[in-house]
């Protein structure tokens, strides 16, 4: 009996992945392989974040299981070394019920903790409760200058706006170790060895223009709705969650400091730019097959 296979399907965020995943679920349970889905995009960690993050609804998911969908309030924080063993618990699941492992979602380091040998150093309660404190204290500013001073290469990978990810540089260095940054490993080798990896691809111009129109699908679709009901739930206290692109956005017009236009204007903007950081990360996936979506896709289905 041949061994199940984890797939990875990667991508831009609007390639049309969680469509493919689902189409590629259905076909391998045609042939009596019971094939189920685990999510690998942080946002749709979290229960309610819906309309924003364009998450496919229950009734549209063809009667296939699907994995780390809605597993999150938003008052929590979404960590990649919290997600990796859950996510790779789900796949030792779905292997040992017989059926292949699909992965999709286009958060690059959450699908890098899965699909490669990827380590995380430990954590320190105390020394990060030190270090919040300086944060509160001074700034991050001040503290992604001494990050800068420890490791030039790691303060370069970590967004300047995300005072969690400088202060957990800050903790793994203070512990003697390098730091993992938001990088791949020097040599990146499969977790499983029964891998495919998968990316879609669509041309840039064609691509902006989706995302441009799914970004004011979400305005029409109600996200000032779902953010004020999630709002009620805790969204701000949280530290992942609010940041969402979009949802920032949808919080900053209800608050009066955006009007529609602008808010949906620089949610367009950030999606198109972190679609280019997705390609850009996973470009560097040695095994990746790259398919043009969603025409040449359709092909892995009869592969």
């Amino acid at each position: 009996m041949t061994e199940p296979r984890l797939w990875a399907i990667v991508g831009a965020t609007g390639t049309g992945k969680s469509d493919l995943a689902i189409s590629l679920a259905e076909d391998l349970r045609t042939r009596g392989n019971p094939a189920e889905i685990v999510n690998a995009d942080a946002m749709q960690l979290y229960r309610g974040m819906d309309v924003g993050t364009a998450k496919v609804p229950l009734a549209e998911r063809r009667g296939i299981p699907h994995h780390l969908f809605d597993v999150l309030d938003v008052d929590e924080d979404a960590a990649v070394a919290w997600y990796q063993p859950r996510a790779r618990a789900a796949v030792e699941d779905i292997h040992r019920r017989g059926g292949d492992a699909i992965l999709v979602g286009g958060s690059g380091l959450y699908v890098s903790s899965v699909v490669y040998d990827f380590r995380f150093p430990p954590r320190d309660p105390e020394l990060r409760e030190r270090l919040e404190r300086e944060l509160d204290a001074h700034g991050s500013a001040e503290l992604l200058e001494r990050l800068r001073s420890l490791d030039p290469e790691a303060a370069a990978r970590v967004d300047p706006r995300n005072p969690r990810r400088v202060l957990r540089a800050l903790e793994v260095l203070e512990q003697g170790s390098a730091t993992h940054g938001a990088a791949l490993p020097e040599q990146p080798v499969l977790w499983n060895p029964r891998t495919r990896l998968i990316g879609l691809h669509i041309e840039r111009a064609a691509l902006v223009e989706r995302l441009d129109a799914r970004v004011e699908r979400m305005w029409a679709g109600g996200l000032l709705d779902e953010v004020t009901q999630l709002r009620a739930r805790g969204l701000e206290r949280g530290g992942t969650a609010p940041r969402a692109i979009g949802y920032a956005q949808a919080l900053a017009q209800l608050d009066g400091g955006l009007t529609q236009s602008e808010a949906v204007a620089q949610t367009q903007a950030l999606t198109r730019r972190y679609a280019r950081r997705q390609v850009s990360w996973f470009k560097r996936y040695p095994d990746l097959e790259w398919w043009d979506a969603p025409a040449e896709a359709a092909a892995l289905l009869h592969d």
